[in-house]
């Protein structure tokens, strides 16, 4: 597993690092754009906050992405019982 956190480059998460992580067969990469960042493709419009996480079936990633009060998913942690929100609180306190 693996777990960026977006910055200013953005495009290295979600272009490159995805790519890479892909072909090395990580299981799960999670993508935490808690200032959304991200280009319109990637996260949406409005952009906003949201956590993507790509999930490796049949050798390619699917994406599932989360904002606000979503609860989030992981096959790495089934037990996690997080919503976006609170991660992203996390980061502005």
């Amino acid at each position: 597993m693996v777990v960026e956190v977006v910055t200013s480059n953005w495009r290295d998460d979600y272009l490159n690092k995805l790519r890479d992580y892909e072909e090395m067969g990580i299981p799960e990469y999670w993508i935490v754009d808690y200032l959304g960042l991200g280009g319109r493709r990637y996260i949406g419009f409005p952009k906003q906050a949201t956590i993507s996480i790509y999930q490796l079936v049949d050798g390619e990633y699917q994406v599932s992405q989360f904002r606000k009060n979503d609860k989030f998913e992981s096959q790495i942690f089934p037990e996690l019982d997080l919503t976006a929100g609170q991660i992203f609180r996390g980061y502005r306190e």
